[in-house]
């Protein structure tokens, strides 16, 4: 059966590999451990383009690598969102009993990776491009374009949650759930060098 994986790279990014060495994924490798029985044709990747911080100036940088590092598999295809950042007023979480009750503070958020999700996996449902949809994330707001693919599309979609089994998302009810074991992520991680035509890439040394 011909199978798409839709990934949802902040959430996977945040929900398994955040504050741990294992950030340079193979995605490709993942996924065939994950479903060994499927014939994997194509695995979406949906992120944003960060920018670096003045903590932390090689960010950018480092997220352009993998992007580059994943782009070589042919089966892998990246699809980019955006962020926005805006000024605006939040209340203090311990405000004091006399002085200012909110500050104003930065705020950025990722626009357009969970309706890129929903855009793809429906087109592809309703396109027939596949038999089975797999989709790695903990998004509730999945939970919709899930249903309609199982049951408008008629095709079988699969969740994988990428955070850890007590926060899952009850409401992303696929046609089956498999829960990401996070000791697996060390056996599934890009080489440290990777050569092409193009020339070569290194995995950052921060990770």
């Amino acid at each position: 059966m011909a199978t798409i994986v839709y990934i949802d790279g902040f959430n996977f990014y945040y929900g398994a590999v955040k504050d741990t060495q294992y950030k340079w994924i193979d995605f490709e490798a993942l996924c065939q451990r994950l479903l060994p029985k499927d014939q994997i044709t194509k695995i979406r990747y949906f992120t944003a383009r960060v920018s670096s911080r003045p903590d932390d100036p090689q960010q950018a940088n480092r997220q352009d690598t993998f992007l580059r590092a994943l782009a070589v598999s042919p089966l892998v295809e990246i699809h980019e969102g955006h962020f926005v950042t805006r000024r605006t007023r939040m209340a203090l979480a311990d405000p004091p009993e006399r002085g200012p009750q909110t500050v104003e503070v930065w705020k950025t958020e990722e626009k357009g990776s969970d309706v890129n999700i929903a855009t793809y996996l429906l087109l592809d449902a309703f396109r027939h491009s596949c038999d089975t949809a797999v989709v790695i994330s903990n998004d509730s707001d999945l939970a919709e374009p899930i249903r309609i693919a199982r049951f408008e599309a008629g095709i079988k979609v699969g969740v994988i949650n990428p955070h850890l089994p007590q926060f899952r998302s009850r409401r992303l009810q696929g046609t089956f759930f498999k829960q990401l074991r996070h000791n697996v992520l060390a056996h599934v991680q890009l080489p440290p060098t990777i050569r092409t035509a193009q020339g070569v890439i290194q995995k950052p040394s921060a990770w």
